[in-house]
């Protein structure tokens, strides 16, 4: 089993979002996924609660208890657990990052964002734990040309040295409208949100695990 932790130190950067997408981006390749929701507000739980249908398993626990969920996972042939932290540093967010086999660091392209995650890649780091750096609520590029925010977010997180994932998370209404029912990007009727997610899942998928072989 692998898991995936989803950090940010700013509120708002749609960390959650992304986690319930990501979540079902694998559940409809064929992965058994879980996504642990140690955030105090639940909302990750509360977005698949809304779901019609089969989805992901989804459990609303304590960071503390993350590891025998985590052992329960494996034991039970879970393919991917999927965790959605809180914002900010925490206990909570630290015992996910512990047990992380990858963090996904969500970053908004904004001062206060790219400012906090300067720290939160220090505590990644001293964890020793593989990071991937995500850019989310990136405004649309125009003729293909990435806005000033973008192309000053896309330099600060370079001097990082960390792996920056190359598909940027648009700011799109779908991502927070799909969820009202517990649907995906994907599942939505958007293709531009739901290629996002694919290429996003593509490549955690190969960057995180290149032997395995589903979608």
């Amino acid at each position: 089993m692998f898991t995936i932790a989803l950090v940010a130190r700013k509120g708002g950067s749609g960390k959650t979002t992304l986690a319930v997408h990501l979540a079902l981006a694998a559940w409809l390749r064929g992965w058994h996924t879980l996504l642990a929701d140690v955030d105090p507000q639940r909302s990750a739980i509360e977005a698949l609660r809304a779901r019609h249908g089969l989805g992901p398993d989804r459990v609303a626990i304590a960071g503390p208890k993350l590891y025998d969920l985590q052992m329960s996972a494996v034991r039970r042939g879970t393919d991917v657990m999927i965790i959605d932290t809180a914002a900010g540093v925490t206990e909570e967010q630290a015992s996910a990052i512990v047990l992380a086999d990858l963090c996904l660091l969500v970053v908004r392209p904004a001062f206060l964002d790219l400012a906090a995650a300067i720290e939160s890649v220090a505590i990644i780091r001293r964890l020793k734990k593989p990071l991937l750096l995500v850019v989310n609520q990136a405004p649309p590029a125009r003729e293909g040309v990435e806005s000033p925010a973008v192309r000053r977010a896309l330099r600060a997180l370079a001097v990082l040295s960390q792996p920056i994932a190359p598909t940027l998370i648009r700011s799109r209404m779908v991502y927070q409208s799909a969820l009202e029912t517990g649907r995906s990007a994907e599942e939505a009727g958007d293709p531009a949100a739901a290629l996002e997610i694919a290429e996003l899942w593509a490549y955690i998928r190969h960057f995180a695990l290149p032997h395995r072989a589903a979608g």
